[in-house]
């Protein structure tokens, strides 16, 4: 039963922080609508800040392999996969409960850069740099290790843009800035 309540805190804090945002969530609101008492909370999660590092850190398990999952089927060739990243972002931008990125979302809410919260969030998006940077090598790209930093600098504009513009045309856009990245940089 323990992992059932530590499951439940997780899914509902998630859905409500990714929703709603993590400031404007409070401890009661997910212990209502989770089901789970104080003392199991507790149990499981010191605090707030401890309930939402855990959700970020489950978060950026399944969003990377989501990323992933989708490029694979976007573009079975290894040579397509560094622009199927913005056709990825483009289909999770159509989805009606689209609210932006969560760890961009926790870096604008966290006031403090060594927070546990930013922390999480800057190794996302490390992580993702870095996968980037491996579709950059299977397609065959040389010298690309600023050049997958500047494909997620496109990511997260797009992401930000979408969820301004509630459209998934903020992807196709930057799909065409990257192609034209990937083109001087293949010209090298």
């Amino acid at each position: 039963m323990p992992t059932r309540a530590r499951d439940r805190l997780l899914d509902t804090a998630e859905r409500l922080f990714y929703a709603n945002g993590i400031r404007s969530v409070g401890v009661e609101r997910i212990l209502a609508e989770s089901g789970v008492g104080r003392a199991s909370l507790y149990r499981h999660f010191p605090g707030k800040d401890d309930l939402v590092v855990a959700v970020l850190q489950r978060r950026d398990q399944a969003w990377r392999q989501w990323l992933r999952e989708a490029v694979e089927r976007l573009a079975p060739a290894p040579a397509d996969r560094p622009l199927a990243v913005f056709d990825a972002l483009a289909e999770r931008f159509a989805r009606d409960d689209f609210r932006g990125c969560a760890f961009i979302n926790t870096i604008v809410e966290t006031a403090d850069p060594q927070s546990m919260a930013h922390l999480v969030a800057d190794k996302h998006k490390r992580a993702v740099i870095a996968y980037v940077d491996g579709l950059l090598t299977g397609a065959g790209h040389e010298g690309h290790g600023p050049l997958a930093a500047q494909l997620v600098m496109l990511m997260d504009g797009a992401i930000v843009t979408a969820l301004r513009e509630r459209t998934p045309n903020a992807a196709k856009l930057a799909r065409s800035t990257a192609a034209g990245l990937l083109s001087v940089s293949r010209d090298r």
